[in-house]
């Protein structure tokens, strides 16, 4: 590790993700407006999380699954004229 780059002034900070209300404690350089009273009764600074590991869709297996079939289906009927021309045109061509 290099010496100098790295941060000394670490303290503890309440970490609350904003999407579904879970805290957890942890350490960090981050600064912090607001202060939140803690489990164990002391007050820490508290910093919002807009998605961690308990609100992810890879951590809580909740993956929306992409419907590339209508995404299919609907650029066809958007190009239908485009592509009936062109298929018009190869077998013109063929003949």
């Amino acid at each position: 590790m290099k010496q100098g780059i790295h941060p000394e002034n670490y303290r503890f900070v309440v970490f609350q993700d904003m999407s579904n209300g879970h805290t957890f404690l942890g350490r960090s350089t981050a600064p912090s407006r607001e202060n939140i009273k803690w489990e164990d009764g002391k007050e820490y600074p508290l910093i919002k999380l807009e998605i961690s590991n308990t609100s992810h869709p890879f951590y809580t297996g909740k993956m929306k699954l992409v419907d590339t079939a209508g995404r299919v289906d609907k650029f066809n009927t958007r190009y239908k004229s485009h592509v009936g021309k062109k298929k018009e045109k190869e077998q013109e061509q063929e003949k």
